[in-house]
């Protein structure tokens, strides 16, 4: 993992709006098909990645969100540990990647996780995102790939009116920004 130097270093606090920033945790894109691959990721994280699109399963340590029929992130509940980070990363890539069932990258420099909280969290978001959130904002784990503000984002529904936002370091600051200035609003 890269010297991680936050492109954000802040939290703001609207009326019914909290957004932060989420210090570095541990990011890893998982790729693979096969039963092989469930099973060995089940088996090292105690989580077996979800199946249902637009989904995701967890414990208290990690969460797991599907991304497409073979792809998923991996995201850790903590803070990320330097030591433990490596070593989870290093077994998880002689479990999977070298033995040739899937793929495991790690992710964690090339996305910034925010966290929205509040009674307007979807109210917001709603401004300048195309996804209609209906259904989202009642599913406990849902997830969703959209455009916020133009911005390629993720979003991992964790319970009513708290969601975790992931978008791409280069664009953090630009979103940052504009979630700012549309919170003043509410």
């Amino acid at each position: 993992m890269l010297n991680y130097n936050s492109p954000i270093n802040d939290q703001k606090e609207y009326s019914e709006i909290r957004i932060t920033e989420v210090e570095p945790i541990i990011k890893l894109n998982l790729r693979g098909k096969k039963r092989d691959f469930m099973t060995k990721i089940g088996k090292e994280l105690s989580i077996i990645p979800p199946s249902d699109p637009n989904s995701s399963s967890g414990n208290e340590k990690f969460n797991i969100l599907w991304l497409s029929p073979d792809e998923w992130m991996l995201y850790s509940n903590d803070k990320s540990d330097l030591n433990n980070t490596n070593l989870l990363e290093e077994k998880l890539f002689n479990e999977v990647s070298k033995s040739k069932i899937g793929s495991i990258t790690n992710v964690s420099d090339h996305w910034t996780m925010l966290n929205i909280k509040g009674k307007n969290t979807f109210d917001l978001l709603s401004t300048g995102c195309p996804f209609n959130f209906n259904d989202f904002k009642n599913t406990k784990g849902a997830v969703a790939q959209t455009l916020v503000n133009h911005i390629d984002v993720i979003i991992h529904n964790k319970d009513l009116n708290n969601l975790n936002l992931f978008v791409r370091r280069s664009f953090a600051n630009h979103l940052w920004s504009w979630l700012n200035d549309s919170s003043r609003f509410f």
